[in-house]
């Protein structure tokens, strides 16, 4: 790949970051060009030479973080059985105080995405991933309604960091036996 490619994807990537870390930071309405360029180190006007508006960056910063946390929640039920999956589900979950920078992009973005119909297509094409994988991993391990059990924990989930944001004594591992036994059968 030439310099000059690597040094654009660089920046980019450089952009992404800072206008993820930003949202969290200040929320979605305040992000600007000016702050981006100077939490990335580039010149603001390389923010509108890769996306062709803040919008447009912020989308995309958000939706290449919820790609990655989505995945990794899905991921970390590979060869579980139901009730170890539920266990480390809601172990991963406890990392997410509801006000860390992740939990609040997304939370950000979710709001965000009723009004940028590319940011609701690409969030609703990821949480529906998720359920899918969530729902293949419980139907494998025999769990009837599978499907319905994929969205009601996805729901689950959010609805608990969402919690958390206002009350941080909310637990986690509360609510895993509840799920041990939705999933026992």
């Amino acid at each position: 790949m030439p310099k000059s490619a690597d040094r654009g994807r660089r920046t980019r990537e450089q952009l992404l970051d800072a206008a993820a870390a930003l949202v969290g930071e200040t929320g979605w309405g305040a992000v600007t060009t000016r702050l981006v360029a100077e939490r990335a180190g580039v010149n603001p006007a390389l923010v509108h030479y890769h996306f062709s508006s803040v919008q447009e960056l912020l989308a995309t910063a958000a939706l290449r973080v919820a790609e990655r946390l989505l995945a990794e929640s899905a991921g970390a039920l590979s060869g579980l059985g139901p009730a170890e999956g539920i266990e480390r589900l809601f172990e991963e979950l406890s990392r997410y105080t509801g006000v860390d920078p992740e939990s609040l992009l997304l939370a950000e973005a979710f709001l965000a995405a009723h009004r940028l119909p590319r940011l609701r297509d690409g969030l609703s094409v990821l949480v529906g991933q998720f359920r899918t994988r969530v729902a293949e991993w419980l139907r494998a391990a025999g769990v009837e309604d599978a499907d319905g059990v994929a969205l009601l924990l996805g729901a689950a989930i959010d609805g608990l960091v969402l919690h958390r944001a206002l009350d941080e004594s909310v637990d986690f591992r509360a609510v895993a036996g509840s799920f041990r036994r939705l999933v026992a059968g």
